[in-house]
Protein backbone atom coordinates (compact mmCIF):
# COMPACT_ATOMS: atom_id res chain seq x y z
CA UNK A 1 0.00 0.00 0.00
CA UNK A 2 1.10 3.64 -0.67
CA UNK A 3 0.68 6.03 1.42
CA UNK A 4 -2.14 8.49 1.36
CA UNK A 5 0.26 11.36 1.22
CA UNK A 6 2.33 10.18 -1.77
CA UNK A 7 -0.49 8.61 -3.70
CA UNK A 8 -2.26 11.45 -3.50
CA UNK A 9 0.58 13.90 -4.79
CA UNK A 10 0.97 11.61 -7.78
CA UNK A 11 -2.66 11.81 -8.70
CA UNK A 12 -2.50 15.30 -8.67
CA UNK A 13 0.51 15.11 -10.85
CA UNK A 14 -1.16 13.08 -12.95
CA UNK A 15 -4.24 15.48 -13.60
CA UNK A 16 -2.14 18.28 -13.92
CA UNK A 17 -0.68 15.98 -17.36
CA UNK A 18 -4.55 15.17 -18.49
CA UNK A 19 -5.26 18.68 -18.66
CA UNK A 20 -2.64 19.07 -21.42
CA UNK A 21 -4.82 17.03 -23.24
CA UNK A 22 -8.04 18.56 -22.55
CA UNK A 23 -7.74 21.87 -20.95
CA UNK A 24 -11.40 21.34 -20.64
CA UNK A 25 -11.29 18.44 -18.26
CA UNK A 26 -12.63 19.68 -15.17
CA UNK A 27 -15.65 21.39 -17.52
CA UNK A 28 -16.28 17.61 -18.71
CA UNK A 29 -16.03 15.90 -15.52
CA UNK A 30 -18.72 18.26 -14.24
CA UNK A 31 -21.55 18.29 -17.55
CA UNK A 32 -20.49 14.34 -16.71
CA UNK A 33 -21.70 14.61 -13.04
CA UNK A 34 -24.70 16.10 -14.11
CA UNK A 35 -26.04 13.94 -15.87
CA UNK A 36 -25.87 11.32 -13.34
CA UNK A 37 -27.32 13.60 -10.90
CA UNK A 38 -29.94 14.47 -13.53
CA UNK A 39 -31.02 11.08 -14.97
CA UNK A 40 -29.86 8.56 -12.44
CA UNK A 41 -33.17 8.08 -11.12
CA UNK A 42 -32.06 8.05 -7.38
CA UNK A 43 -30.21 10.23 -4.88
CA UNK A 44 -27.94 6.99 -3.41
CA UNK A 45 -27.25 5.59 -7.26
CA UNK A 46 -25.17 2.82 -7.68
CA UNK A 47 -22.47 3.69 -10.51
CA UNK A 48 -19.75 2.12 -12.27
CA UNK A 49 -16.40 3.62 -13.76
CA UNK A 50 -14.78 2.03 -16.30
CA UNK A 51 -11.43 2.15 -16.94
CA UNK A 52 -11.14 4.26 -13.56
CA UNK A 53 -7.03 4.68 -13.79
CA UNK A 54 -6.36 6.59 -10.15
CA UNK A 55 -9.65 6.79 -9.63
CA UNK A 56 -9.96 10.93 -10.67
CA UNK A 57 -13.99 10.70 -11.80
CA UNK A 58 -14.78 8.79 -9.26
CA UNK A 59 -13.90 11.45 -6.37
CA UNK A 60 -15.42 13.66 -7.95
CA UNK A 61 -18.37 11.78 -8.25
CA UNK A 62 -18.36 11.08 -4.71
CA UNK A 63 -17.62 14.78 -4.01
CA UNK A 64 -20.56 15.82 -5.32
CA UNK A 65 -23.36 12.89 -4.58
CA UNK A 66 -21.98 11.33 -1.42
CA UNK A 67 -24.67 9.36 -1.04
CA UNK A 68 -23.47 7.11 -4.14
CA UNK A 69 -21.81 4.25 -4.55
CA UNK A 70 -18.95 3.59 -6.72
CA UNK A 71 -17.35 0.69 -8.22
CA UNK A 72 -14.09 1.49 -10.05
CA UNK A 73 -12.92 -0.79 -12.38
CA UNK A 74 -9.18 -1.01 -13.90
CA UNK A 75 -6.32 -3.42 -14.49
CA UNK A 76 -3.78 -1.30 -14.33
CA UNK A 77 -1.24 -2.33 -11.25
CA UNK A 78 0.54 1.20 -10.24
CA UNK A 79 -2.98 3.03 -11.21
CA UNK A 80 -4.92 1.10 -8.70
CA UNK A 81 -2.82 1.28 -6.28
CA UNK A 82 -2.47 5.47 -6.38
CA UNK A 83 -6.20 4.94 -6.01
CA UNK A 84 -6.54 2.47 -3.47
CA UNK A 85 -3.97 4.73 -1.26
CA UNK A 86 -5.41 8.02 -2.04
CA UNK A 87 -9.07 7.12 -0.49
CA UNK A 88 -8.57 4.56 2.46
CA UNK A 89 -11.93 4.38 4.38
CA UNK A 90 -14.04 5.69 2.19
CA UNK A 91 -16.72 2.50 2.10
CA UNK A 92 -18.55 3.92 -0.45
CA UNK A 93 -15.71 3.33 -3.02
CA UNK A 94 -14.59 0.35 -4.28
CA UNK A 95 -11.72 -0.84 -6.70
CA UNK A 96 -11.87 -4.02 -9.06
CA UNK A 97 -9.09 -5.59 -10.72
CA UNK A 98 -10.63 -6.70 -13.89
CA UNK A 99 -9.97 -6.25 -17.47
CA UNK A 100 -12.90 -5.28 -19.47
CA UNK A 101 -12.43 -6.97 -22.34
CA UNK A 102 -12.59 -9.98 -20.64
CA UNK A 103 -15.78 -11.59 -20.37
CA UNK A 104 -17.33 -12.59 -16.71
CA UNK A 105 -15.63 -9.30 -15.86
CA UNK A 106 -19.62 -7.75 -14.79
CA UNK A 107 -20.43 -10.99 -12.75
CA UNK A 108 -17.22 -11.24 -10.68
CA UNK A 109 -18.74 -7.12 -9.44
CA UNK A 110 -21.21 -9.74 -7.34
CA UNK A 111 -23.58 -6.51 -7.64
CA UNK A 112 -26.54 -6.72 -5.05
CA UNK A 113 -28.68 -4.89 -7.52
CA UNK A 114 -28.26 -3.24 -11.22
CA UNK A 115 -26.45 -0.28 -11.67
CA UNK A 116 -28.17 3.10 -11.88
CA UNK A 117 -25.09 4.24 -14.40
CA UNK A 118 -21.79 4.08 -15.96
CA UNK A 119 -19.36 6.08 -16.12
CA UNK A 120 -16.00 6.23 -18.45
CA UNK A 121 -12.97 9.22 -19.26
CA UNK A 122 -10.29 9.07 -21.53
CA UNK A 123 -10.05 5.11 -20.81
CA UNK A 124 -11.86 3.09 -23.55
CA UNK A 125 -10.04 4.35 -26.27
CA UNK A 126 -7.46 2.26 -25.70
CA UNK A 127 -9.22 -1.12 -26.29
CA UNK A 128 -9.74 -2.75 -29.89
CA UNK A 129 -13.03 -3.02 -31.25
CA UNK A 130 -13.54 -6.32 -29.77
CA UNK A 131 -12.25 -5.70 -26.33
CA UNK A 132 -14.79 -2.60 -26.19
CA UNK A 133 -17.63 -4.84 -27.69
CA UNK A 134 -16.87 -7.01 -24.84
CA UNK A 135 -17.16 -4.26 -22.41
CA UNK A 136 -20.58 -3.12 -23.54
CA UNK A 137 -22.24 -6.27 -23.75
CA UNK A 138 -20.68 -6.89 -20.20
CA UNK A 139 -21.96 -4.01 -19.17
CA UNK A 140 -25.32 -3.87 -20.26
CA UNK A 141 -25.66 -7.51 -18.57
CA UNK A 142 -25.58 -5.58 -14.80
CA UNK A 143 -27.02 -1.90 -16.27
CA UNK A 144 -30.83 -1.18 -15.16
CA UNK A 145 -32.95 -0.58 -17.89
CA UNK A 146 -33.07 3.01 -18.50
CA UNK A 147 -29.39 3.00 -17.12
CA UNK A 148 -27.08 5.58 -18.15
CA UNK A 149 -23.94 4.98 -20.18
CA UNK A 150 -21.44 8.24 -19.99
CA UNK A 151 -18.58 8.04 -21.67
CA UNK A 152 -16.46 11.42 -22.07
CA UNK A 153 -13.16 10.76 -24.69
CA UNK A 154 -11.50 12.11 -27.47
CA UNK A 155 -14.39 10.67 -30.13
CA UNK A 156 -13.29 11.38 -34.22
CA UNK A 157 -15.86 11.23 -36.77
CA UNK A 158 -13.42 10.07 -39.43
CA UNK A 159 -10.60 11.69 -41.62
CA UNK A 160 -12.89 14.48 -43.06
CA UNK A 161 -13.32 18.36 -42.98
CA UNK A 162 -15.34 18.06 -39.48
CA UNK A 163 -12.47 16.32 -37.71
CA UNK A 164 -10.05 18.13 -39.08
CA UNK A 165 -12.14 21.26 -37.79
CA UNK A 166 -12.54 19.23 -34.41
CA UNK A 167 -8.96 18.81 -33.83
CA UNK A 168 -8.14 22.60 -34.79
CA UNK A 169 -10.73 23.55 -31.81
CA UNK A 170 -8.89 21.32 -28.97
CA UNK A 171 -5.10 22.46 -30.13
CA UNK A 172 -6.42 25.89 -30.00
CA UNK A 173 -7.71 25.55 -26.44
CA UNK A 174 -4.17 23.67 -25.56
CA UNK A 175 -2.86 26.49 -26.86
CA UNK A 176 -4.77 29.33 -24.96
CA UNK A 177 -4.79 27.64 -21.31
CA UNK A 178 -0.95 26.54 -21.55
CA UNK A 179 1.07 28.63 -24.32
CA UNK A 180 4.35 27.32 -24.44
CA UNK A 181 4.56 25.52 -20.92
CA UNK A 182 2.36 23.27 -21.37
CA UNK A 183 2.58 20.57 -18.11
CA UNK A 184 4.19 16.97 -19.01
CA UNK A 185 3.37 14.33 -21.29
CA UNK A 186 1.63 11.37 -20.76
CA UNK A 187 5.29 9.39 -21.51
CA UNK A 188 7.19 11.98 -19.13
CA UNK A 189 4.86 11.20 -16.04
CA UNK A 190 5.43 7.41 -16.94
CA UNK A 191 9.10 8.15 -16.96
CA UNK A 192 9.12 9.90 -13.61
CA UNK A 193 7.05 7.30 -12.18
CA UNK A 194 9.44 4.95 -12.85
CA UNK A 195 12.12 6.86 -11.05
CA UNK A 196 10.49 6.69 -7.91
CA UNK A 197 11.53 4.24 -5.49
CA UNK A 198 7.97 4.07 -3.92
CA UNK A 199 6.86 3.14 -7.12
CA UNK A 200 9.47 1.24 -8.49
CA UNK A 201 7.77 -2.05 -7.66
CA UNK A 202 4.31 -1.23 -9.14
CA UNK A 203 5.94 -0.08 -12.56
CA UNK A 204 7.16 -2.95 -13.31
CA UNK A 205 4.36 -5.16 -12.46
CA UNK A 206 2.68 -2.87 -15.30
CA UNK A 207 5.33 -3.42 -17.34
CA UNK A 208 5.20 -6.56 -17.14
CA UNK A 209 1.29 -6.84 -17.92
CA UNK A 210 1.26 -3.72 -19.89
CA UNK A 211 -1.60 -4.00 -22.90
CA UNK A 212 -1.69 -0.60 -24.76
CA UNK A 213 -1.33 -0.53 -28.24
CA UNK A 214 -1.97 3.23 -28.96
CA UNK A 215 -6.34 4.45 -29.57
CA UNK A 216 -8.03 1.50 -31.11
CA UNK A 217 -11.52 2.59 -30.80
CA UNK A 218 -11.12 6.35 -31.41
CA UNK A 219 -14.12 6.38 -33.91
CA UNK A 220 -17.23 7.42 -32.55
CA UNK A 221 -19.12 5.56 -34.97
CA UNK A 222 -17.01 2.19 -33.94
CA UNK A 223 -18.43 2.92 -29.95
CA UNK A 224 -22.07 3.87 -31.07
CA UNK A 225 -22.35 0.64 -33.33
CA UNK A 226 -21.08 -1.45 -30.26
CA UNK A 227 -23.43 0.05 -27.88
CA UNK A 228 -26.44 -0.28 -30.16
CA UNK A 229 -25.27 -4.21 -30.47
CA UNK A 230 -25.18 -4.57 -26.90
CA UNK A 231 -28.79 -3.37 -26.13
CA UNK A 232 -28.55 0.23 -25.87
CA UNK A 233 -31.44 2.71 -27.83
CA UNK A 234 -31.19 6.32 -27.66
CA UNK A 235 -27.84 7.86 -27.79
CA UNK A 236 -26.06 11.18 -28.30
CA UNK A 237 -23.43 13.50 -27.74
CA UNK A 238 -24.51 15.53 -24.59
CA UNK A 239 -21.28 18.26 -24.23
CA UNK A 240 -18.39 18.60 -26.97
CA UNK A 241 -15.62 20.65 -27.60
CA UNK A 242 -14.13 19.77 -30.58
CA UNK A 243 -13.63 16.38 -30.68
CA UNK A 244 -13.60 16.13 -26.96
CA UNK A 245 -17.34 14.91 -26.25
CA UNK A 246 -19.45 12.99 -23.69
CA UNK A 247 -21.22 10.09 -25.19
CA UNK A 248 -24.46 9.10 -23.60
CA UNK A 249 -26.32 5.85 -23.69
CA UNK A 250 -29.79 4.79 -23.06
CA UNK A 251 -29.57 0.92 -21.59
CA UNK A 252 -33.00 -0.37 -22.90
Amino acid sequence: MLTTTVARTWISRWDRQQEGYLPDREERFTALIDAVEAGAGRPDPLVLDLGCGPGSLSARLLDRLPRATVVAIDTDPLLLALARGAHPGRTELRFADLDLRTPGWAAALDLDRPADAAVSTTALHWLPEPGLRTAYAELASVLRPGGLFLNGDHMEVGESTLHRLERALAERATQRRFGEDGPEDWRQWWDAAAADPALAELVAARTAAADHHGSESAHLSVHTAALRDAGFGEMGTLWQHGDNRLLCAIRT
